[in-house]
């Protein structure tokens, strides 16, 4: 049983005595007196150690104590408004559980390179610290919204026997002799299971071999993808749009203190309400092009493209109606013009680009299978698949939305590998 004090409830202490497991994370000497600010997970607190009120050992222990040491801080707490936590601590005594060496981190500034390969210990940094507080809140509110409104949570696979979008970025395996891949969507097993249970998200992690070294991609990153039976086009829409305005606000909300930590315009984020504008794909090649940028008609969008149309927006804007020949085998075909398919990405603004991709998926067991011939895909792989087509067949739609880049977005990241504790890219898999 721990009977030690949680910074971040150390405010019903208040004029007691109370003890503080932690680290050291910063600390200043002045004559008499030590200012130790002291971290344990939920926040900081100065700890003040005078020399008249401790033993003379434990004042002379301050005077060598390294950055990062491991110690136990036992005192009275007191009030005191200019405080970041609102309270600071009168040291009585100070127990050293741990002394670290040097620690390698320091207020210099340090290449990114460097911070990546101490990824385990730059986490412990007020800025990363609060990016991965927002990131756990995006996520459980991600998981609260589905979990309010009747869905299921139903876990994908993480190898699978095939791909949903051909093998060229997957990561191969060998699964006791046989071909196996791992995931880079649960989309398919969702629509199995929507099926079943109406509607329904998985959630976890995906990969990705693309060989990007931009600043949006990750070889590995996590998705949250619902799936709805009798669901269109519009009603998908509908549902995301109401999504993502639900994980912004609850962030807003929620992350007051870390927002103000990493610096975020929050100003921008408050106008991330619905609705959400919606054009189509050939209303946003005119922005593209009336932009400047050269754009072939029929191509999919890069990230500049991207760029370019988010930046006509204060808030996320949705393209639907894609050409049906950039998309995945299983879009439906826009009944209205078969050249297109009834798909929607959401880009988020400021440049972020999609965080959100899905759309209607064909729900005719005979178009589906000449989809999968055109794409040269094994059919043997999707016989389970193209059941759902044969037993029971219903307008579905669903979409994914990657984490990562929400958290990008929300907390106003320049790169993606700050989102998420260890990132994977095509140079780097270590820490």
């Amino acid at each position: 049983m721990r009977n030690e004090t949680y910074i971040g409830e150390i405010s019903k202490h208040k004029d007691k005595d109370a003890t503080i497991s932690g680290w050291l994370y910063n600390k200043r000497s002045s004559g008499k007196l030590h200012f130790l600010m002291v971290r344990d997970g939920t926040g900081i607190i100065q700890a003040v150690v005078a020399k008249n009120d401790v033993d003379e050992q434990i004042f002379e222990l301050c005077n060598d104590l390294p950055q990062e040491s491991s110690i136990k801080v036992t005192g009275n707490v007191v009030e005191d408004k200019r405080a970041h936590s609102g309270f600071e601590i009168q040291v009585k005594h100070i127990e050293l559980v741990h002394k670290a060496d040097e620690y390698p981190i320091t207020p210099k500034e340090h290449g990114t390179t460097f911070l990546m390969d101490n990824r385990h210990l730059w986490l412990r940094s007020s800025k990363q610290h609060a990016i991965l507080k927002i990131r756990h809140t995006i996520i459980r509110a991600c998981r609260d919204y589905y979990d309010s409104r009747g869905y299921v949570l139903v876990d994908a696979p993480i190898f699978t026997p095939a791909a949903c979008e051909g093998t060229s970025t997957l990561f191969e395996t060998d699964y006791f002799g046989s071909k196996a891949y791992l995931t880079q969507s649960g989309q398919l097993y969702m629509e199995a299971a929507a099926m079943a249970f109406g509607k329904v998200y998985c959630f976890g992690p995906t990969f990705r071999a693309e060989k990007s070294k931009t600043r949006r991609h990750l070889t590995e990153f996590w998705m949250i993808e619902p799936e709805i039976a009798y669901c269109d086009l519009d009603g998908n829409m509908d549902i995301a749009e109401e999504f993502i305005e639900y994980i912004v606000q609850r962030t807003l909300e929620e992350r007051k203190e870390e927002l103000k930590i990493i610096e975020r315009d929050t100003s921008k984020l408050e106008k991330v309400q619905r609705p959400f504008p919606r054009i189509s794909y050939d209303e946003a090649v005119k922005i593209i092009k009336d932009g400047g940028l050269e754009f072939e008609d029929g191509n999919d969008f890069g990230a500049p493209d991207e760029t370019i149309i988010s930046e006509q927006f204060d808030r996320p804007v949705m393209v639907h109606r894609y050409p049906a020949a950039v998309k995945a085998f299983y879009m439906k075909a826009d009944p209205q013009n078969s050249t297109k398919a009834l798909c929607v990405d959401m880009l988020a603004p400021e440049g972020y680009g999609e965080i959100i991709g899905g759309g209607q998926r064909e729900d005719d067991l005979n178009v589906l299978e000449e989809k999968i011939k055109i794409h040269e895909l094994p059919m043997e792989a999707f016989d389970w698949y193209l059941d759902i087509r044969k037993y029971g067949s219903v307008p579905h739609a669903g979409f994914g939305l990657g984490i990562e880049r929400a958290v990008a977005w929300i907390c106003g990241l320049k790169h993606i590998r700050e989102t998420i504790p260890f990132p994977r890219t095509i140079t780097r898999i270590k820490p």
